[in-house]
């Protein structure tokens, strides 16, 4: 009698140990443990990126000059016409559309700022350069813009980390092309 009540008291222990580490396990009390990744810099989704350290070189190469209009490196052949044709369908057709003409899947969601139709003579006008820091940075803002003039309607996303220099010189050399299409 005596064993098994000394079974019962190591059981009753056990299964109280067992139940506390289950509360904590499952988040029904909840301890705010210091973590590092906690209390370190970092950036929240669709927020612009932290600024490029001071004297750094991309692995890619230097895309352009801060404060100076790039130009274009990539000559519009069939091959990049191609691969502008795919990224652009991958990257930019769910606001721009297929046709460029701003009326992608998601441009019906979209109420306040409406996709930019690219090919329409607004963007057409732009140069390349001015292009290449669209799809770069997203949308010219007016206040931190190379080109303060050119004002869009929409809210495009920076792709500088989707895409790489040249395919984004790509996408330039297609985007030209849906403005010739145009009659």
């Amino acid at each position: 009698m005596r064993l098994f009540k000394q079974l019962i008291g190591v059981f009753a222990v056990l299964l109280l140990l067992i139940g506390g580490l289950a509360i904590f396990a499952f988040d029904v009390v909840k301890i705010d443990w210091i973590v590092f990744m906690e209390i370190q810099d970092s950036f929240g989704t669709q927020e612009k990126p932290r600024a490029v350290p001071a004297q750094s070189v991309p692995v890619e190469g230097v895309a352009y000059l801060p404060g100076v209009e790039p130009t274009n490196p990539v000559p519009a052949d069939d091959v990049s016409i191609s691969r502008g044709d795919q990224l652009f369908s991958i990257n930019c057709s769910q606001c721009h559309g297929i046709d460029g003409t701003g009326t992608g899947t998601v441009a019906a969601f979209l109420v306040k700022k409406k996709p930019a139709d690219l090919t329409g003579e607004a963007a057409q006008v732009l140069s390349d350069g001015q292009i290449f820091m669209t799809i770069t940075d997203g949308v010219f803002n007016a206040e931190n813009s190379l080109f303060p003039d050119v004002e869009f309607s929409g809210q495009c996303p920076p792709l500088n980390e989707n895409l790489s220099v040249r395919e984004r010189w790509d996408v330039v050399n297609y985007v030209r092309t849906l403005g010739a299409a145009q009659p």
